[in-house]
């Protein structure tokens, strides 16, 4: 396998290029194919963890998203079908497993193995990826049960789920005293959002209307016990509904569940622009700068930066449009990925790391926390590096059972995709300055319809034929 099979990106600044190349060319050395009876001859994505070849659902969840864009090379479906496969009779997935044996672990501290919930989420991205409504059909009866199992093991008589801190990965967040954790009952309604969606793509409006039903009355109590109007954030509540003082990085979440209204968002996306709080240098920290057990070597989940929750603050922003901002902090972001890769701009001597430092170059520091941040930590770095270079730097929405590619930009710059292919349609879309004016060349096996929006200026649709064709935007 080699690089020409992968879509290829064009961008003015060749390093933002290069390390996109290069993730695609890491993950082989994680793409593991056990010859075990029962286990997919396809493979699966790991990171390898000491001596267990473990699967994590976080992982494998948030991988997902940038798999999609492989042009086939590797399956995105093959590792969340391995946690399907492992149900139990109550509905139950555990958040790991040992890949050779099918056996959960499970910990002292997290004794359910539970995980955040948001394995809707992932499907309803590879639906439009890759328009398989049979897929829907047959993992939803999966999806609903295990649905059923949280409700029936963690709901309390408020209506908000109580699990364990680890369920959100965020182990040393000084969160010990919370009893309801804002980011897991916020991915649970967005777990809710995105299992209506997959109800309304099968027609099933009984389906639809129960998770809408969730969605809301998550979004009524999330609203109503976690919003603090003083500080315009989410917070954690303790065991008697006490919004507790900490703002961490989980706060944003419902920005991605669709939870804020548009003056309570405008209050929450004002702290990404606030150097005292997530706005330092290199966005975002997992804990806010104005807290007391803040660090600027990132200690852990006490301000490091992890590529995965900027992932998902950056798609939260889009739900509020604010498509600008989000392509800053994603471009500001890949530039300090970049540094840490060339140290003391030493070429190819660095590493994609899972956490960053928040107002310095370089991976985060935990003294005496050995292994930690984990290099070459593809499962959440591809996310910086490959799913928000295409659709945050480049800005391409793409959606297979629409039929429809929209580029959203703020401004023209040379960049665009080569051979991104759409199931069994390769398409090209390049941006360049010519004498004329500001030029798109289109390359396409079938027809799509492609919007271009370049953000306060202009916002045109139109029917992409079958073949080469350029247009001038002068002229749109």
């Amino acid at each position: 396998m080699n690089k020409r099979d992968f879509p290829k990106v064009h961008f003015y600044d060749q390093d933002f290029v290069d390390i996109y190349d290069r993730s695609w060319a890491w993950i082989q050395d994680y793409w593991i194919t056990p010859d075990v009876k029962g286990l997919s001859p396809e493979g699966y994505f790991i990171y390898p963890d000491g001596e267990e070849m473990t699967i994590n659902q976080y992982e494998t969840i948030f991988s997902s998203f940038f798999f999609v864009y492989s042009n086939r090379n590797y399956q995105s479906n093959q590792s969340l079908d391995f946690f399907y496969e492992h149900q139990e009779e109550n509905g139950a997935i555990r958040w790991k497993y040992n890949l050779l044996t099918g056996d959960p672990i499970l910990t002292k501290d997290n004794p359910e193995g539970i995980g955040l919930p948001l394995f809707a989420w992932a499907e309803f991205n590879l639906f439009h990826k890759s328009a398989n409504k049979k897929r829907i059909k047959d993992i939803m009866p999966v999806l609903q049960k295990y649905m059923n199992w949280v409700d029936a093991t963690f709901k309390k008589e408020n209506g908000l789920y109580k699990v364990p801190l680890s369920a959100t990965t965020m182990t040393n967040s000084p969160r010990k005293k919370a009893a309801y954790l804002v980011d897991f009952n916020t991915a649970l309604a967005v777990n809710a959002l995105y299992m209506s969606a997959l109800g309304d793509i099968l027609n099933d409006r009984d389906l639809g209307f129960q998770y809408k039903r969730m969605y809301f009355s998550l979004k009524t109590r999330i609203n109503s016990l976690m919003w603090d109007p003083n500080t315009g954030f989410y917070h954690d509540i303790d065991e008697h509904e006490n919004r507790l003082p900490q703002k961490t990085i989980a706060g944003f979440w419902p920005l991605l569940a669709e939870i804020p209204n548009e003056d309570k968002a405008e209050k929450l996306i004002s702290h990404l622009h606030n150097p005292q709080t997530f706005g330092v240098d290199h966005p975002f920290p997992s804990l806010s700068a104005d807290d007391p057990e803040y660090d600027e070597r990132g200690m852990g989940y006490r301000g490091s930066v992890f590529p995965h929750f900027n992932f998902m603050v950056i798609k939260g922003l889009e739900k509020y449009q604010r498509y600008d901002l989000a392509r800053e902090c994603a471009i500001r972001h890949l530039y300090y990925v970049l540094d840490a890769l060339s140290p003391n701009g030493e070429h190819n001597k660095g590493f994609l790391w899972e956490a960053y430092m928040p107002q310095k170059e370089g991976p985060s520091h935990w003294p005496g926390k050995e292994g930690f941040p984990r290099k070459q930590y593809l499962p959440y770095a591809g996310l910086s590096t490959i799913a928000l270079m295409i659709e945050n730097i480049i800005g391409l929405s793409i959606s297979l059972p629409r039929k429809t590619v929209d580029w959203i930009i703020p401004n023209l710059e040379v960049m665009g995709i080569e051979n991104l292919s759409l199931k069994r349609n390769l398409i090209t879309i390049l941006s360049n300055k010519s004498q004329r004016g500001w030029e798109i060349h289109m390359e396409s096996e079938k027809l799509y319809y492609f919007t271009i929006n370049i953000l306060g200026q202009k916002k045109k649709t139109l029917p992409i034929p079958s073949g080469k064709c350029s247009m001038l935007i002068d002229k749109l």
